[in-house]
């Protein structure tokens, strides 16, 4: 039976990525339904986004360097960063959106679904265009990859997918986690923003142009620093952004990852718990 292991006990996991799939593939087939306004749209999406890396290049027909680091180095770090946010806010971009359900009450209909609500969040109006975000940072972090003065090795160049796919599921886990503080806030959506969009503009920039406390809290406290810049300093031949940190630390996204995941669902379910309706 779907959403069942393979002792017949009910798999939330296989539930919630089963209803994923089925919400998401049906607004997909809604989307495709227009394929010339859907194109025109991704189209414009990353073009709109690609004027960030623009902006860095303006930058960087003054200056040779950007806090020491050079326009291939910084695009391998943009490139990291936009990337890695492109997935999150691919598959989990909608979770944004739940303030809105809460203010007006139609979470209740999502509620009394037989599927996971987190899945149905995520999935809710899934918007393909978003593709354009991520297809505007795997070219910057191709043409990084191409320019960069880097002694590949096989370990090196398995890292790099192995960032865009942790630095996803961090930046997704940070989505689920403003998704769940909204059910408190409710329209704090900017505030979620702030920590989303605005974590991935940070990232795409040196972290030697920053302050050591700002550093320090996107390491230690947020730790964004492991979508990019802690593991993109080995395979650049670059010191750790701060000082003291493990020799190991570049190999710790995965790990990362899966705290930020338990974190991310420890929030949820205690707003989940927390939410009360709109009342009569």
């Amino acid at each position: 039976m779907r959403g069942r292991d393979r002792a017949g006990g009910y798999n939330p996991l296989a539930e919630g990525l089963r209803a994923y799939r089925l919400i998401a593939g049906m607004w997909i087939r809604s989307t495709l339904t227009y394929r010339l306004s859907f194109a025109l749209t991704a189209f414009g999406g990353l073009v709109v986004t690609g004027l960030d890396f623009v902006t860095i290049m303006l930058m960087f027909s003054r200056v040779d360097v950007l806090g020491g680091y050079s326009l291939p180095e910084v695009a391998f770090l943009y490139g990291l960063s936009a990337t890695s946010f492109g997935v999150a806010d691919l598959v989990m971009g909608s979770a944004a959106r739940l303030g809105t359900r809460v203010r007006d009450g139609t979470l209740d209909t999502l509620l009394v679904r037989p599927a996971p609500v987190l899945a149905q969040v995520a999935a809710d109006r899934f918007a393909l265009r978003r593709v354009g975000r991520f297809g505007q940072g795997a070219l910057v972090l191709g043409y990084a990859l191409v320019a960069s003065d880097v002694t590949w090795t096989p370990v090196k160049a398995l890292m790099v997918p192995g960032m865009v796919v942790c630095g996803g599921v961090i930046f997704c886990a940070v989505f689920v986690v403003g998704a769940a503080f909204q059910f408190v806030a409710q329209d704090a959506s900017e505030v979620q923003h702030a920590f989303t969009y605005g974590g991935q503009t940070l990232l795409q920039y040196p972290p030697t142009v920053f302050g050591k406390e700002l550093v320090r809290g996107v390491t230690f406290m947020f730790p964004l620093a492991f979508v990019n810049w802690v593991p993109a300093a080995y395979v650049l031949g670059r010191p750790y952004p701060l000082d003291g940190l493990p020799e190991g630390a570049a190999f710790a996204p995965p790990l990362v990852a899966a705290v930020c995941c338990a974190a991310a669902g420890l929030a949820w379910r205690a707003g989940l718990r927390s939410y009360r309706s709109t009342g009569s």
